[in-house]
């Protein structure tokens, strides 16, 4: 299992806006690439977005933050107040309850 991490900072009050913008443009698009499992979004009290993706191979996890981050810079920069960042890797620690 693997994630792939995008996180940017938000300028405040647009929470609302941010996430009718993220269920309707980026979940499509994560959702479409081989290998994806889940898909959440975080949206912390210092207005920091974290958007986390769940793959079953590496290359889907590489490939949503390649179409995440094209998105966001298309579609949330006047709703941010800066870059957004990615990561991705295995998932080293997993439990359910």
């Amino acid at each position: 299992m693997y994630a792939a991490i995008r996180q940017a900072k938000a300028k405040p009050g647009h929470a609302e806006e941010l996430a009718r913008t993220i269920k309707e443009g980026a979940i499509p698009i994560i959702s479409d690439v081989p290998g994806f499992m889940a898909y959440y979004v975080v949206y912390a009290p210092d207005d920091t977005v974290t958007a986390i993706s769940i793959f079953d191979n590496a290359a889907g996890a590489e490939e949503s933050n390649r179409r995440g981050l094209a998105w966001i810079e298309k579609n949330l920069t006047p709703l941010m107040t800066g870059a957004a960042t990615a990561v991705a890797g295995p998932v080293i620690v997993h439990t359910l309850a």
